[in-house]
This record gives structure tokens, sequence and C-alpha cells, in this order.
């Protein structure tokens, strides 16, 4: 595991300074000690997913990395906590001693499931963090329509056994995917005629006759897109995370998704050690109780207690930086549910994500539910993990997840958090402040590893090579 330096708590307590910790900087103020090495290239705060891939990767370049958590374990807001953590958390007393032992859990607070061939699937494979964890496939992926939970086809031949169309329109759709299967950017063979960087997105769909309610399940459920402001956007953006979706279950079968056995806290860990192989430098239970910034206005450090360390740049997310460098974005509600059997009418299925179309239910917004098990060694043997998240759009976070929640049947506990999302004010190159954006409300990644790509791109100058295939790397999913 990476190092972890623990702060000094009092002078009998037994800990371990090196050399180059006691040195003096000509930066340092009188009374003031160097922070660990005291100059680094980065200094990042926050051990969530985005600061962790990105600690990861400027460390394999070489670069001297300090990271930082005011938390004692490693995730921030996207830790999986073990049963009396999860409770403590909520204020919700003990756990009942029915609902199984305290290590059978690791419950993700912000759940989202992994594309099986999209981004952060290569970005796991490109830095070999593979290595470090074990992956099983996700066993259904469902839409909601017309008040019911069907299975989202994906490929031409259960298009036409599917119950979300009729007979015609499943005929259209069917050819609709034959298209999206050929097409090839770089060949204007399988373009067919249509110039997808000026065609939107409805205009396709209707270039095949597509009725809307087809539009509505292909752009949420299967695009992943999370409103409706993408139809009347060139279509080859779309069409891409279409392909994606569909080369992802084409590759694993039962849903395209992908999740870490033991919950996704084991991601940040793996970015992590990553880090740490590559001379990382990491310290928990440590707040950063000031940035600091020269007389241009750029971060060059920051102060924990009356200790300081230097940087070229910082890094983090919203939570550690002066509210004039963020900006609210919404909020979103989350809900942890609890229950003793798979959600119904999903087939029994140990794990699924279903999609609630905002239109559907009369909003804007799309409801997210996805389901965990034993299976991913996340609960103990017969209890099941339900979580509902939207972005609120009124003032009662239990009116918004109530499409959501009366699909779960009996629930034996429920956990519910409402957070405010934040999203920089600035690119981060004017003050060297690169400050990710706080995770979105779907459960899925494909929209935050968009922001993630940002962030390194910001902060390198240069996007991230994304050329490798994600199967092209043995893995057991």
């Amino acid at each position: 595991m990476p190092l972890i330096s623990q702060p000094r708590r009092d002078p009998t307590q037994s800990i371990v300074k090196t050399a180059a910790a006691l040195t003096t900087f000509d930066w340092l103020p009188e009374g003031m000690e160097a922070l660990a090495d005291g100059e680094y290239d980065a200094i990042i705060m926050g051990t969530g997913l985005k600061e962790c891939v990105i600690s990861g990767l400027l460390s394999v370049q070489g670069m001297r990395v300090l990271h930082m958590d005011r938390n004692d374990y490693y995730g921030a807001d996207c830790a999986s906590l073990n049963l009396t953590n999860l409770y403590k958390k909520f204020n919700a007393g003990n756990p009942p001693d029915n609902i199984g032992s305290n290590r059978d859990f690791n419950v993700d607070l912000i759940p989202k499931f992994i594309m099986a061939c999209g981004n952060l699937t290569k970005m796991l494979l490109h830095t070999k963090v593979t290595r470090y964890l074990e992956f099983k496939s996700i066993e259904g992926s469902f839409v909601y329509k017309g008040g019911k939970i069907l299975k989202v086809p994906a490929t031409p031949e259960e298009a036409l056994k599917s119950p979300l169309m009729g007979l015609f329109e499943k005929r259209r759709f069917r050819n609709f995917l034959l298209y999206i299967d050929a097409y090839d950017e770089t060949k204007p063979e399988t373009h067919k005629g249509r110039d997808l960087t000026v065609m939107t997105m409805k205009q396709l769909y209707e270039e095949f006759g597509l009725v809307p309610d087809t539009h509505q399940f292909i752009s949420h459920a299967m695009c992943l897109q999370l409103d409706e402001t993408h139809m009347n956007q060139p279509a080859l953006a779309t069409v891409k995370e279409l392909q994606t979706y569909c080369y992802s279950l084409s590759r694993y079968g039962t849903s395209p998704y992908i999740y870490p056995v033991y919950g996704l806290g084991g991601l940040p860990e793996g970015f992590s050690r990553l880090c740490a192989i590559h001379g990382g430098t990491f310290m928990l239970n440590r707040d950063v109780d000031e940035i600091q910034y020269n007389d241009k206005g750029e971060a060059i450090g920051v102060r924990s207690g009356n200790e300081m360390a230097r940087a070229k740049f910082v890094v983090g997310d919203p939570s550690y930086f002066p509210k004039e460098k963020v900006r609210a974005t919404g909020q979103i509600v989350r809900c942890i549910c609890f229950l003793n059997h798979p959600i119904p009418n999903c087939g029994d299925q140990e794990s699924a994500q279903i999609i609630i179309p905002g239109p559907q239910v009369g909003r804007k917004n799309d409801i997210f539910v996805c389901s965990l098990s034993n299976s991913h060694q996340v609960t103990a043997q017969g209890v099941y993990i339900a979580i509902v998240s939207t972005k609120m759009e009124g003032d009662s976070p239990d009116k918004e997840v109530v499409p959501g929640l009366a699909l779960l049947g009996h629930i034996m506990q429920r956990f519910t958090t409402v957070v405010t999302t934040y999203e920089p004010v600035g690119d981060g190159n004017s003050d060297k402040s690169y400050i990710s954006s706080s995770f979105d409300a779907s459960s899925h990644f494909e929209g935050d590893v968009d922001d993630l790509l940002s962030l390194y791109k910001r902060i390198t100058g240069k996007d991230l090579d994304m050329n490798i295939n994600a199967d092209s790397v043995e893995a057991d999913y």
C-alpha cells in the first residue's frame, strides 16, 4: 500500500521524521517547519478517484507528488464504508445484529458502474492498475418505460425480441443499430451520405423513421445522455457513445458495465499505489489549513498546522479551495437502501442498473437505480444494496426519488443524503489551482471521466493517450 504519513498529535507520540523533513528552506517562515520533503512539483488534495488518477499519472511522468487528505481513509466523497462507518456517517445508531457482520460490507457513498470498454477501463489498463483489482460484470441493464422495467437491447437480434417497441419499429431500430455498428468516422463509405458532424441526433433518428419514445430510450439508456440537449447538437459524439455501449455489451455479454469486487474504494487505492511506487508521498488524516498564493495570485503551496510545503501547482476537489474559486451547479440526492431481495422485475439479477428517463416520470433529469449484492463482495449473503440518485429539481429530496424507490419493493433500511455539486470557475492556468468538478448524479462514470480527461489536459497541456484498446490487455472481468 502507499506510504501513509500520519500527523503528529503530541510530543510523546512516536513519529519518525526523515532528514529531508527537517531541512530549512529560504521560503520557510520562522517558527514553521517543512511539510514532509518540503518541495514538490504538485500537491494534490483529496483522495477521490479523480485526484488519485491524476497523482498516479503525474508520478509516472516523473513528477514529485505530495498527496493529502483530511480523512483517515482513501476515497474522499466516493469512499467505500463498512457497516459501522456507514451507520456512524448517517447518525443511524448501531447496525442491527441480523444484517450481517461488519467485514461483509463495502458500501459506496457514490456508487457508479464502469463502462467495460470505456475510457476509465482504458486508464486502468494503460496504467496497469488492473493488477491491483478484480472486476466482475454487472448482470443486467434496464430502462423504465410506461411503468415497466424492460431490458435494454443493444444487438439487432435482441431488438427483434424487445417489448420496448412494436414490430415495425423493431425493424427500424435494427437497421439503425446496423448502421451504428458499421459507422467509422475515418471511412466515408460507412457514412451512407450522412455527415454526422453537421446532422443532429434528432435528424439521424428521424432519418431511420424512429419514433420519439425510441429516441428517448436509446439516448438515455444506451448513449447515457442526462437530458435532451444533445438532440439538437451534431450526432457524432452521441453516436460514438452508443458504439462504446454496444461494443461493451457485446464484449462482456450480460450488460456493458463492470464493477470492482469489494467496491469502488479499490480504484483510488489502486492509483494511490501507482503513485507511491513512483515516489509519491501520501498523508492521510491531514487537513489543509491554507492554500498559499504569490503576488500574482498563483498557488505556490499549502500550510497544515505549523508545517508548509511548496509546489509548482496544486490540484484538488472543490472542498479544499476558497469559495471564490468554485461555483455551485446544483444538488444531488442519493438514497442508499438495504433490501433482503433482488430488485423485482429484473429477473432476480444479483446486480443491475435501471435508468428512468426524466420525461417518463415528468422530470427533466433522469433517475438512476443501481443494485449490488454479495456477488461483488459488498454485502453479507442475502442482503442487497440499491442506490437511487438524481439531480434535484425541487426542494423535497424524498419526492425527487419516489419513482426509483417505488421499483425496489420492501426496504429494510434507507440512508438519504443531499449534496451540493461544484465546478471550477477557471481552468486553473492563471492561478495554478486545478480543481475537479463534483461527481454527477448518474450511476456510471462516463461524464466524470470526461471531466478527469479535461483536468489532465489543463494540468499538462496535452491530451491523455487513450488509443489503447479496452480489450487488448488480458483482464479477468
